[in-house]
C-alpha cells in the first residue's frame, strides 16, 4: 500500500538539543546514522538526563564536526559541535568548556558523555521515576491519573524501568521515530504551531490525507529505499514540544491540542526488521499487520486489560 514519500531526515547527534538534516542516510539495526551519540549526563543523580528534566537543553542545537564515518556507534563516536542559545559554539573535543557551559546553562552539574559500549550496561542505568517526576514531565496535574503507558511492551517498560535508554542508544524508547505531515497539518488545523522540529522525528513521511494516518500503521512494516521498519505503538508526548526551542517559541496550545484530538499521542515509533539506506524523495508503501483471528483478538484484548491493571496498580506504589 503506498502511503507517501520521505519528505525529510532528521538525525539528533546530541539527545535533548536540535538536530540537523540529511538528504540520505543508512539505518542500521541500532538506529539512523548517527543518531544520538551523545547525551548528557547528570552528575548529581549521576544517570544520563533529558530535556524532560532539564528543558534548557532545548535551546541548545547539535550537528557533527565531520561526517560520522561507516561503523561508528557504541563505544566509538564522532566529534560534535553544539551551538548555545547565545550562538556561541563549543565542540565536544573542549570536553572541560562544554561540561562548564552546560552546567551553568541548566543549573546543575551535568557532563557531555559519548554513547557507551553495549557491555557497558552501568553507564545507561536511570533512576526510578516518582509520580512527581513523571507528572512534572507529561504536564499532568495532581488531581489527574498519570500517563497511560500500556501500549508499550512490558518488557520494554521493564528495561526502561532499570536504564535511562536503551542499550546501544540515546533514544527515549526505540530506534526510529516516524511522524507524517498529514498528522501535523491535522493537528495544527486544531490549534497551535506543529513545526515539525517541536517533535523530534527520524523520518517524515509526506502523502497520506489529512488526519493521524501513521495511527492506522500500527503493527505493520513500512518500506522506503532498502529500509523495513516495524511500526510498534504510538509515540506518548511529554511536555518537550510545547516548551521553547532554539527559534521556537513555547506554545501551550501544542500539547492541549495532542491531548484532546492525540489522547497524548502524535507519530509513532519503530524498530528496524531490515537495515538499509534511505533518501529524501523515496517512495513508502506499508505491508498492514495481519488481521488476528476472532480467538487470538479476544486474547489480545485481555491481555492488554491485564497489563493496564498491572500498570495502574505499579502507578500506585511509585515513590511520590
Amino acid at each position: 500500500m503506498d502511503v507517501g514519500t520521505v519528505a525529510g531526515l532528521w538525525r539528533y547527534p546530541v539527545k535533548s538539543m536540535g538536530g540537523e538534516q540529511v538528504e540520505s542516510s543508512t539505518v542500521d539495526g541500532r538506529a539512523l546514522h548517527g543518531d544520538r551519540m551523545w547525551a548528557v549526563r547528570d552528575l548529581e543523580l549521576d544517570a544520563v538526563t533529558t530535556a524532560r528534566r532539564l528543558p534548557a537543553l532545548l535551546g541548545c542545537t547539535a550537528r557533527f564536526v565531520d561526517e560520522p564515518p561507516a561503523g561508528v556507534g557504541p563505544g566509538d563516536v564522532a566529534d560534535v559541535v553544539v551551538t548555545f542559545p547565545d550562538g556561541s559554539r563549543t565542540t565536544s573535543a573542549d570536553r572541560d568548556e562544554m561540561d562548564a557551559r552546560l552546567s551553568d546553562l541548566v543549573g546543575t552539574r551535568v557532563s557531555l558523555v559519548p554513547l557507551p559500549p553495549v557491555h557497558d550496561k552501568a553507564a545507561y542505568r536511570g533512576v526510578l521515576a516518582s509520580q512527581k517526576d513523571l507528572r512534572q514531565q507529561f504536564g499532568i496535574a495532581d488531581d489527574e491519573p498519570l500517563p497511560d503507558l500500556s501500549m508499550f511492551p512490558l518488557r520494554k517498560l521493564a528495561a526502561l524501568s532499570i536504564y535511562a535508554t536503551p542499550v546501544g542508544i540515546f533514544a527515549d524508547a526505540y530506534p526510529l521515530h516516524i511522524v507524517t505531515t498529514a498528522s501535523l497539518r491535522w493537528m495544527a488545523a486544531h490549534g497551535g504551531d506543529f513545526d515539525v522540529r517541536r517533535f523530534r522525528p527520524n523520518i517524515v513521511v509526506d502523502g497520506p490525507p489529512d488526519g493521524l494516518a501513521e495511527q492506522e500503521w500500527l503493527g505493520g512494516t513500512l518500506r522506503a529505499g532498502g529500509l523495513q521498519a516495524r511500526i510498534e505503538i504510538p509515540t506518548i508526548r511529554c511536555t518537550v514540544p510545547l516548551r521553547h526551542q532554539a527559534d521556537l517559541p513555547a506554545d501551550p496550545a501544542v500539547m492541549r491540542t495532542v491531548s484532546r484530538y492525540g489522547d497524548r499521542c502524535l507519530g509513532v515509533y519503530a524498530d528496524v526488521a531490515v537495515p538499509g539506506t534511505l533518501a529524501v524523495g523515496d517512495p513508502v508503501d506499508l505491508v498492514p499487520a495481519a488481521a488476528r483471528n476472532p480467538a487470538a483478538a479476544s486474547l489480545g484484548r485481555l491481555a492488554d486489560r491485564v497489563k493496564r491493571n498491572a500498570l495502574r496498580t505499579g502507578n500506585r506504589v511509585l515513590p511520590r
